[in-house]
This record gives C-alpha cells, structure tokens and sequence, in this order.
C-alpha cells in the first residue's frame, strides 16, 4: 500500500485529499507547513507527495529544492492557486514531478498519480534492457552519465535541473526520431494532456539554452513543424 505525503495550510483541502486518497487504499500522512512537511519526508520514507505552493514557514519550491538537494527523489506533485507558467516552470526545473492548479478534482490528482507511478515502475522487459545497457549514452558531442546525472558537451558540464537531464535523456535514447509533444509529456512527465504542451515548448527553449551554441539555430534539438522536435543525430 502506497504512503502519501499530503501537505497544505487549508485544513478542508488536506480532508478532501486525505479522504479520497484513502478511498483508494492509500496510506496518508499529513502537514500543514513547509517546515513539518520537510521533516518528515527526510525521516520516513513516501511514495508520493503533494505539496502546496503557499505555504508557512517554508514554501513548496524550497521544500522540493532542499529534498532534492538531499537526494531524496519520492516523486513531488505541486499544488498552486496560481495560474502562474512562472512558478510551474520553477517547481519543474527544482525536480518536481508534476502541478496542480487549483481548483481541482481529486479524480484528476489521483490519475495524475497513477500516470506517474506507471512512468516510474520498469516492465521485466525494461528492466532487463536497463541492467544490460551502460551507465553513459553519447550522441556527437553530448554524453550522460546516468549514475552520477551529469551531462556534457565536450567534455563541458551542461549544468542542467533534473528535469532538462530528464528531457535530454530520453531525447539521446531516441536519436533521430521526431517526438511530439505528447509523446514527451508522457515519457518525461508522466501525463500526457495536451493543454500543458506548452510546457514542454518552455522546457526544450531552456535545454537549447544550454545545449546549443546558438539556441536560435539550434543545431541538436531541431523542431520538426506541425509534429514536434527531435535530436539531430548527424552532427560533428
């Protein structure tokens, strides 16, 4: 049974998700500030947390921020009341895994969910490929290093946030191939709604910003009109 960190400062919210949650068979912990919410989730381990934006005494980005640093990687799904591409963009690139803009349907919250714990859970099949492939992928210039998370161009540090390293991975893994937008949505975020495509077109501009010398002539990350982007395999 799956243990869920449920944290917000609105006691009504905490009792709508706590109830729905646990009409699912889930187990859930509850907080009501950044600061309980992130001594908790650093002394018992989650599978999953919902995390408000606005909250005392430590807001969810700098709770997400410090987790992550403490490399814990219990996924994180940001709840906010605001409407702002700003703060999603900000949540995602600190390593959250998903948000949610309120008002919004426990239905929806608990699919979300279910969409991200089936990214995360690897078929025998992937699994045995995973065992078999190598710890670092190259295309050109641009290698991973998928055990110490680093990605380099030329030897450069890219500096990239868990989500950019997360994008170009599954890029690098799929060289030459024309992607959608909801192909990525699904593979890297876990969720494939078409209204957040938006968010993907945000994430690739700054990957390119990083990646590419000239990220206005993008010579790796190439869009392919009317279908989606790709990584250019034939490259020196």
């Amino acid at each position: 049974m799956d243990k869920i960190l449920v944290v917000d400062d609105e006691p009504a919210i905490v009792k709508l998700l706590q109830y729905n949650l646990e009409q699912e068979g889930y187990r859930v912990t509850t907080a009501f500030d950044g600061a309980a919410a992130l001594t908790l989730a650093m002394s018992e381990p989650f599978d999953f947390i919902i995390l408000d934006l606005m909250l005392p005494k430590l807001d969810g980005l700098e709770v997400t921020r410090r987790l992550r640093i403490d490399k814990i990687r219990t996924p994180i799904m940001i709840l906010t009341a605001k409407d702002n591409e700003t703060d999603k963009i900000v949540g995602l690139e600190l390593g959250a895994d998903d948000y949610v803009t309120k008002p919004f349907s426990p239905r929806e919250i608990i699919a979300r969910i279910k969409a991200i714990k089936r990214r995360l859970i690897q078929t025998p099949q992937e699994q045995t490929e995973t065992a078999m492939s190598q710890d670092t992928i190259k295309v050109g210039p641009l290698v991973l290093d998928l055990e110490q998370m680093i990605a380099t161009k030329n030897g450069k540090d890219l500096r990239l946030t868990p989500k950019e390293f997360q994008l170009l991975q599954y890029f690098m893994q799929r060289p030459g191939r024309v992607l959608s937008r909801e192909s990525l949505l699904d593979g890297v975020w876990g969720f494939d709604y078409a209204a957040e495509s938006r968010m993907v077109d945000i994430q690739i501009s700054h990957l390119r910003d990083k990646v590419e010398a000239d990220p206005k002539r993008p010579h790796f990350l190439k869009t392919v009109r009317g279908f989606g982007y790709k990584l250019e395999v034939n490259n020196d």
